[in-house]
């Protein structure tokens, strides 16, 4: 997996204390090793990740070492973008994305 800076990584064994029971919302990517376009999306989630520390916290997920979580949530694409508050998935998007569009996204959920 390409581990964006200041960005953690998760895994089905610790996915729900680390998203699930945050006190902030959680920004998920769900990658592979293998998928281009999550390279691409590295830097700009070490910049949001870095920009939004206190209301947002972002992590990503390795499809292919982890794939209880994948499943449980029904990701098929890589990469996934899905933000978790209060436990519950509130937003879902698919596809690498510059970062003024992603924050526009994001705007209604953090």
């Amino acid at each position: 997996m390409i581990q964006a800076k200041g960005v953690a990584a998760v895994t089905d064994a610790d996915f729900d204390t680390e998203v699930l029971k945050a006190p902030l919302p959680v920004l998920v990517e769900f990658t592979a090793d293998w998928c281009g376009p999550c390279r691409q999306l590295a830097p700009v989630l070490s910049s949001i990740a870095s920009e939004e520390a206190g209301r947002l916290k972002v992590v990503q997920l390795d499809v292919d070492t982890n794939p209880e979580i994948m499943t449980r949530y029904g990701v098929l694409s890589m990469p996934t973008l899905m933000v978790f508050r209060a436990g519950e998935p509130v937003k879902s998007m698919v596809g690498a994305r510059p970062k003024r569009r992603l924050l526009q996204e994001l705007a209604d959920v953090i």
